[in-house]
């Protein structure tokens, strides 16, 4: 049986985790909010420039563009928004779980595939498995600005274009509430579903239509990642801060168990001393 100094220690260990426990509840929940707000006020901008290039989309039939076109799929690529950091429950897991068993399943070979990572837990969970990362950013801040990740973007959009790959998905947890999160597939290349909820627009061009998708398809691209990061950062800190919650509550039991497993130590001692007295009393006699 553990002694009463160990017990004590341990009271006063879990107390002080609790405490940091508790701040990293706050802080993510602050973090959650102003997230939340982000994601949320981006999705006009994305609704406005999907109705627009559908408009521009549909308004000629004779309009092509590579974005727009299928192509025979010889290597796909495979966009994962995660963290930088852990202690963020299974936020990191489900998603890696879902990309990974995706992988398994569709590809034979590394060359059938390609990885893009956003999130150094996305990066190091494929590496230490020697999968193909091509490209990679970490460091992504908390509430990220768009300028943050046009590089790695437009580099992805690039790619398409390219060749390097023939279709690109995209893996991220989407923001439902504080308690919900889903992983989500999205398709983002070849922009074959373009269409929009609304009624469109008709536009006069100029110059023509092709001259504009060559501006608006790329810009369209790096919209849906940066709009998936917003939506991902939300989940991210609405996940750390259910977790840190859940450290704190799970704190609050175990040093109520130890309090009460101290207070029969105590009270055993105090009664052995007790009887102890008394038989050395007796023993006077």
């Amino acid at each position: 049986m553990a002694s009463l100094r160990d017990i004590k220690n341990r009271i006063t260990s879990t107390k002080k985790t609790s405490q940091i426990t508790k701040a990293m509840q706050m802080v993510s929940a602050a973090k959650m909010n102003k997230a939340e707000m982000n994601a949320k006020s981006f999705v006009p901008y994305m609704e406005k420039i999907q109705e627009v290039t559908a408009s521009v989309a549909s308004g000629s039939k004779d309009v092509s563009h590579p974005m727009l076109t299928s192509r025979p799929v010889k290597k796909t690529g495979y966009l994962v928004i995660t963290s930088d950091r852990g202690l963020a429950g299974a936020y990191n897991s489900n998603v890696l779980r879902s990309v990974y068993q995706t992988i398994q399943k569709r590809h034979k070979s590394p060359d059938e595939y390609a990885i893009i990572a956003i999130g150094r837990v996305g990066r190091d969970f494929f590496r230490k498995r020697n999968m193909n990362v091509i490209l990679d950013i970490v460091a992504v801040a908390d509430q990220p600005a768009f300028a943050e990740i046009k590089d790695i973007a437009s580099k992805t959009v690039g790619m398409f274009a390219d060749e390097t790959f023939d279709e690109l998905y995209m893996y991220y947890s989407h923001y439902v509430s504080a308690i919900q999160q889903d992983v989500t597939e999205k398709k983002v290349l070849p922009l074959t579903d373009i269409s929009s909820s609304k009624k469109l627009t008709s536009y006069e061009f100029e110059p023509s239509a092709e001259e504009i998708l060559k501006v608006l398809l790329p810009q369209y691209a790096e919209s849906l990642i940066y709009g998936a990061l917003l939506d991902s950062k939300a989940s991210e800190h609405a996940a750390r801060m259910t977790a840190m919650q859940n450290a704190t509550d799970n704190a609050s039991e175990l040093i109520n168990s130890l309090s009460l497993s101290y207070n029969r130590a105590r009270q055993a001692a105090i009664t052995q001393e007790i009887t102890e007295i008394v038989g050395g009393a007796a023993a006077l006699e």
